[in-house]
């Protein structure tokens, strides 16, 4: 089951949840709609679960116009994050009911159900519980649970709102790599909304980054994670550092003196400029007098003091002052930390020292020009 979205506007009162959305996703897909809390991604989904209606715009399922066709009628199934799953029912009770109140005409047999039920459960890896009840399970034997129950219908299109969001982070890692799995044996085509980046880079076919009611960038994970293609799509997926200046002849001069070449802008003359660099992408130095420049005598690196470091299992995580805030260290505002990431073993044999003068050197950057860099 394909799914065409075309120029869908949802407003509640002033809110302006969804503006002029379009999206395609093909059949046998899992697409992840990635966003933080307010973006219009649960509203999409509910725009095309057909449990809201959009101000304007139109959902077409493989070509028909559903837009104004009931939930009842969509052939989709939901697993929500809380579960929802009936207290007073067994497991079984509980994936079965979706059977037992289809029209007699459509209604499987009590043979039927059964054998189907216990299939799902065995898909699920959780036919041993069958006579329990919800309570007696952990959070994530119920939310499998409740992707059983949903599948029980056989959905045209599965939808997942948040589905691993009250879940512990160890359960939440098990159950992705699960899904994902899941997906690849049903190839049902499904839609699933999360703020977690990790889980949609994880688990998704495609990722749909929305912000402010707008798709900002969709792509592979490693086509969004690569290559963002706003400011806040950078700043979204993972950590990142935000260094600010001018643009001049295909250079960029920061705050402190480090420029960094950007071919595509040979023609910018002044232009506020935005670097953007993950912590994985500073190369870590100690500091010595000329370090920082190369050999034309430009600076190619910040000189910065180490005010902290973390090491948990194979990561360090420098925080570095810029030598401009070590004067008044402790009134540092967070934004203007900078942070680095190198291995343990790294740091554990350079033996670094927090307050020791170092120098660090963005191997890469992305850098947006002018209107087009606030976050």
């Amino acid at each position: 089951m394909s799914i065409e979205i075309r120029n869908v506007s949802k407003q509640f009162g002033n809110f302006h949840a969804l503006r002029d959305v379009n999206l395609d996703i093909q059949s046998g897909e899992l697409i992840a709609l990635l966003g933080p809390s307010g973006c219009g991604k649960t509203t999409l989904l509910r725009i095309i679960a057909g449990l809201e209606t959009p101000d304007r715009g139109s959902i077409h399922f493989s070509g028909e116009d559903t837009t104004d066709v009931h939930v009842r009628e969509r052939g989709v199934g939901f697993v929500f994050q809380h579960y929802a799953l009936f207290r007073h029912m067994t497991v079984f009770e509980n994936v079965a009911f979706g059977l037992r109140v289809k029209p007699r005409g459509e209604r499987p047999s009590e043979a039927q159900i059964r054998d189907k039920v216990m299939n799902l459960l065995k898909l699920v890896q959780l036919d041993w519980i069958a006579e329990r009840f919800p309570s007696q399970l952990s959070g994530g034997q119920r939310q499998r649970i409740a992707l059983a129950r949903a599948l029980a219908v056989e959905p045209k299109v599965l939808l997942l709102d948040e589905p691993f969001g009250a879940l512990d982070a160890k359960v939440r890692k098990e159950l992705r790599r699960w899904l994902r799995r899941l997906h690849d044996e049903l190839h049902v085509t499904s839609i699933f909304v999360t703020h977690d980046q990790e889980e949609a880079l994880e688990v998704a076919d495609r990722v749909v980054v929305i912000n402010q009611g707008r798709i900002e960038q969709q792509g592979t994970p490693q086509q969004v994670w690569d290559n963002p293609a706003s400011p806040f799509v950078y700043g979204f997926l993972g950590d990142v550092n935000l260094f600010k200046g001018r643009a001049n002849d295909g250079r960029v001069h920061l705050e402190g003196g480090t420029q960094l070449d950007i071919p595509d802008a040979q023609h910018a003359d002044g232009a506020q400029a935005f670097a953007y660099v993950r912590p994985h992408d500073l190369e870590v130095e100690r500091y010595s007098p000329g370090q920082a420049q190369d050999a034309e005598g430009r600076q190619r690196g910040m000189v910065v003091q180490l005010a902290r470091s973390i090491v948990v299992g194979p990561v360090a995580r420098l925080e570095l002052l810029p030598e401009s805030a070590t004067e008044s260290a402790d009134n540092v505002a967070p934004e203007a930390l900078i942070e680095a990431h190198i291995s343990a073993q790294q740091f554990h044999t350079m033996g670094l020292r927090e307050g020791e003068t170092l120098v660090v050197t963005p191997r890469r950057a992305k850098v947006f020009l002018d209107e087009a860099a606030g976050i």
